[in-house]
């Protein structure tokens, strides 16, 4: 049989949805990890890591039986899903490798603005800083963190702001995600194209007079 029937198709499939099942696991490994060392602890940036890690790990598992059991309805919910993930996708790695400088302060003092103190906090000992941008256009607020800051540079009164010390790396950040993420959503419409071409392929066992 050659690779591009039914069997190869079908292992194809199982494999890459395996890869999928391996990286949901390492989502809320790598979540469980870091709030055991307490490098985060807000529960809701743990709940939504562990929420991505469980929901590719359950579209995993869909796809990885419907390919083993050649299922026609979860294949199709499976390559459903799987598109409407890879549009998602694909758009958010392309705006993060099209970002500029001015579009990451915007969205650090927006994103800033709608976490809560406890991750803050997190944020500012981590990095040890305190603050996001000590700019006339937010005294009010830098102010405020800057009184509530546990960072240990308080101490010592030398204290960066935090967004200085992320936008420092945030080029690179946003180059290395929205590469991974452009060639993890290209695994995706793979998914896509080996569903569709699996589930309209016809079972071999089903007329195992034809081989004959």
């Amino acid at each position: 049989m050659v690779c591009g029937g039914f069997t190869c198709s079908k292992n194809a499939l199982c494999s890459l949805n395996v890869v999928y099942m391996l990286v949901g696991l390492l989502l809320i490994g790598v979540a469980a990890w870091g709030k055991g060392f307490g490098l985060v602890s807000s529960i809701h940036i743990i709940g939504g890591v562990i929420a991505v890690g469980v929901f590719l790990l359950l579209i995993a598992i869909v796809g990885l039986i419907g390919a083993i059991q050649h299922h026609q309805v979860m294949l199709f919910f499976y390559m459903v899903i799987l598109f409407i993930v890879f549009l998602f996708q694909f758009g958010v790695s392309c705006s993060c490798l099209a970002m500029n400088r001015g579009q990451q302060v915007a969205l650090l003092n927006s994103t800033w603005g709608i976490i809560n103190n406890k991750t803050k906090a997190d944020l500012e000992n981590q990095l040890d800083c305190c603050g996001l941008f000590n700019s006339s256009n937010s005294q009010t607020q830098f102010d405020q963190d800057l009184q509530n800051c546990p960072a240990s540079c308080k101490k010592q009164s030398a204290c960066y702001t935090c967004g200085e010390m992320m936008l420092h790396h945030a080029t690179e950040a946003l180059k290395i995600l929205g590469g991974v993420g452009l060639f993890f959503s290209f695994t995706e419409i793979l998914g896509v194209w080996l569903a569709v071409r699996y589930r309209n392929q016809k079972d071999p066992r089903a007329n195992p007079s034809a081989f004959l």
